[in-house]
């Protein structure tokens, strides 16, 4: 048993992997996974606070299964395990979204079923679940998810405010009277291509922020 395992729940090392994420090794800005998905599902805030949810879930709940597994699954049939995992937790959460929240799931269309396809859910399984316990994997899901699901939340505010003037549809511009004096809505928000510069200036905002992440390029 390595000494990672015998770690108290609340240990500095369980916190940096809730915290790590979200912030100096964020998935998206930092290791450039799962950008996909951040281009297709932000052009409103409440189909990208339901995909980054539904991505968290499945990341916590394969990366337990897998952690609770992985003395028992064979090396070479590893991957085809963790994608049944994948596989299994994504249909749940889809029909989940079809039994509860119907329009969304009408405006997520197939995004929820390529979650299977997300590599930083492959790239946690692998890399994280199959080295470590349930408890520290749980959290470097948790984590994982609250990182991808942050950007997803800040690229959809601005494309939606900037793009059709609304935040969660309700009309902000509108209500505070910027249409009566000229204000258009910029129609190029809504856009993919505008997803990807978002992102974009977000990646440069935090390495200008934290030259540690250019220097460790």
């Amino acid at each position: 048993m390595s000494n990672h395992e015998k770690e108290p729940i609340f240990s500095a090392r369980n916190l940096k992997l809730l915290t790590g994420p979200i912030g100096m090794n964020n998935p998206i800005t930092v290791q450039v996974l799962g950008i996909c998905s951040a281009l297709a599902v932000t052009v409103k805030l409440k189909p990208a606070i339901v995909m980054a949810l539904s991505v968290t879930i499945v990341i916590a709940v394969s990366n337990v299964i897998i952690a609770a597994m992985r003395k028992y699954i064979p090396d070479r049939i590893r991957i085809i395990v963790q994608l049944v995992v994948i596989a299994t937790m994504v249909i749940l959460v889809d029909q989940f979204l079809k039994a509860y929240a119907f329009d969304v799931s009408k405006q997520l269309s197939v995004f929820v079923g390529l979650i299977i396809t997300n590599c930083i859910i492959m790239g946690r399984l692998e890399a994280f679940a199959m080295a470590n316990k349930p408890w520290p994997s749980f959290i470097d899901g948790i984590g994982n998810g609250a990182g991808y699901g942050l950007i997803l939340i800040i690229v959809a505010f601005f494309r939606e405010f900037l793009g059709s003037g609304t935040i969660f549809g309700y009309p902000v511009l509108e209500k505070f009277g910027l249409y009566s004096i000229g204000y258009e809505n910029n129609g190029m928000m809504i856009l993919p291509p505008m997803a990807l510069i978002v992102v974009g200036l977000i990646i440069w905002f935090q390495r200008s922020k934290n030259k540690s992440l250019i220097e460790n390029k």
